[in-house]
């Protein structure tokens, strides 16, 4: 016992120094990843002053909208002011909305976290127990039921599956409420009874009291939440079956089932137990995607998220707000894989 007491110890300062490596190595991605969008951005067939002075613009007006954006110096010096415009949090001024970018993705991002954090949260909540059912009835039919479920989420596109579901729990049954965050009638409600702590609707007007308005977004927010999250459930299923599989054959099953330990022990407690350190990960990542790939879901449901403002942004040739927008998403993606490494090494001892 005593010799083990050092160990746990000294396990904080070993993962705080796996962490600053794991920072490091962030910082470089971060980089990479403000590098990679603005290459990106110079590359696209669609040139950003046409997009600002337009068709009719002489061509002196041209090049001075040109030298005033900084498009005549060469790349590297581009980059370098972008890039240090970026660590000051200047992201430059959207062109489509006349506002700094950084403006609108604070007012944007919070309505894409929502959407995305609903949809997770459904995904683990279901998809974990369904994930579970089928290991422990492998080839049975609640495993392929669940399994054939879990196929049409990854087969079925997430823009048919929207239209679809609009169309019959909207436009046919009535059951949810259309698109947009909330009702024409709730928005003035919203705008004067609920003071904007987080940018969330269901927060800030849960923490202003307003509960009409919360009931309204809700009923807004559960059709693409559930969209979502039915992709989020048919990942997270897939993999905690496979995790559990593994458990479930490991030798320290075999001996608690020999001692006596209840089947629903065994496989929720002890199997479980160990497949969650993976899960963790498997979790994070599926987050992250939902942060960044609701780009269909959010212009199906007219939602006002990061994703329809980058899209709008690029058919508009707005650069400013493509870069901003990219950017804030793959550092939020980076960010939680930081965090989901951080918290399978805590809790798992050999990650140390």
């Amino acid at each position: 016992m005593q010799r083990g007491a050092p160990g746990r110890g000294f396990a904080l300062p070993r993962i705080l120094r796996r962490s600053a490596t794991t920072l490091g190595t962030l910082l470089v991605t971060l980089f990479g990843l403000l590098l990679v969008t603005f290459l990106i951005a110079r590359v696209v067939p669609i040139d950003p002053v046409l997009a600002i002075v337009g068709d009719r613009a002489t061509q002196a007006q041209y090049e001075a909208a040109r030298v005033a954006l900084g498009l005549d110096r060469p790349l590297w010096e581009q980059f370098a002011t972008y890039a240090g415009d970026v660590l000051t949090g200047d992201f430059g001024r959207s062109t489509l909305t006349s506002r700094p970018v950084l403006q609108d993705v604070a007012g944007a991002f919070p309505a894409t976290l929502e959407l995305a954090t609903l949809a997770t949260l459904l995904g683990v909540l279901v998809g974990i127990p369904a994930g579970v059912i089928c290991a422990t009835h492998q080839g049975r039919w609640p495993d392929q039921l669940i399994r054939v479920v879990g196929l049409l989420g990854y087969s079925v596109p997430v823009f048919w599956l929207g239209l679809v579901a609009l169309l019959v729990f909207y436009g046919q049954l009535g059951w949810t409420a259309g698109p947009g965050r909330l009702d024409t009638a709730f928005e003035l409600s919203y705008e004067f009874d609920v003071t904007p702590y987080t940018g969330s609707i269901l927060l800030d007007s849960a923490l202003s009291g307003a509960w009409d308005v919360f009931g309204n977004a809700l009923s807004h927010l559960v059709l693409p939440a559930c969209v979502l999250g039915y992709f989020s459930l048919a990942y997270i299923a897939r993999m905690t079956r496979s995790f559990m599989l593994e458990q479930l054959g490991q030798e320290y099953v075999t001996a608690a089932r020999v001692k006596g330990v209840s089947e629903a022990r065994v496989v929720w407690v002890h199997a479980l137990g160990n497949a969650a350190v993976p899960l963790i990960t498997v979790v994070a990542l599926s987050y992250a995607t939902l942060l960044e790939g609701s780009v269909l879901t959010e212009t199906i449901f007219a939602w006002p998220g990061i994703g329809l403002y980058v899209t709008n942004a690029l058919f508009a040739g707005d650069f400013n707000a493509v870069l901003g927008g990219t950017f804030v998403v793959g550092v939020a993606f980076i960010l939680l894989n930081f965090l989901s490494d951080l918290l399978y090494r805590i809790v798992d001892p050999r990650a140390r």
